[in-house]
């Protein structure tokens, strides 16, 4: 059975799960993990959601603000032993719920190339790529994407 938890980024166990992300993304991302790196910072995030199944943190994501309209999906991640189970669309479906319920319209997030789970993802959730948004723009290994929420 899995549940959300609303949270922040002081939160204990989406730290512990930052921790194998980055862990993952270090390897994807080989010689431009050190850019991408700058921009995953976690701290002073007020909007994370962890999912558990059966009392284990499982999986998170995040958003923080862009601009007064639009958030940016950060930090998602679902543990290896526990992916293809649905858990990253829970996961950002409730990222999504929770910035149209304080009024955000858009949601726009940065993933890479080397990633195409995640790329599939989001567009089965109906995200467009865009052109790559700052500070992405010059980085050929990035996709950028955006989703109107209402």
């Amino acid at each position: 059975m899995n549940s959300l938890k609303r949270t922040n980024s002081d939160d204990a166990d989406f730290l512990k799960l930052v921790v194998l992300l980055d862990q993952d993304l270090k390897i994807r991302d080989g010689e431009d993990h050190a850019f991408y790196n700058q921009f995953n910072k976690t701290d002073k995030i007020k909007h994370v959601i962890v999912c558990y199944e059966n009392d284990i943190a499982v999986g998170c994501g995040a958003f923080r603000e862009k601009t007064n309209d639009t958030v940016e999906i950060k930090r998602m991640y679902v543990h290896f032993e526990h992916r293809k189970k649905g858990i990253a669309s829970i996961i950002l479906k409730e990222l999504e719920t929770w910035a149209a319920e304080i009024q955000y319209k858009y949601t726009i997030l940065e993933t890479g190339k080397n990633q195409p789970e995640a790329i599939a993802l989001y567009q089965k959730q109906k995200y467009t790529i865009t052109p790559n948004y700052p500070p992405y723009e010059e980085m050929d290994n990035s996709v950028c994407m955006k989703k109107t929420l209402y």
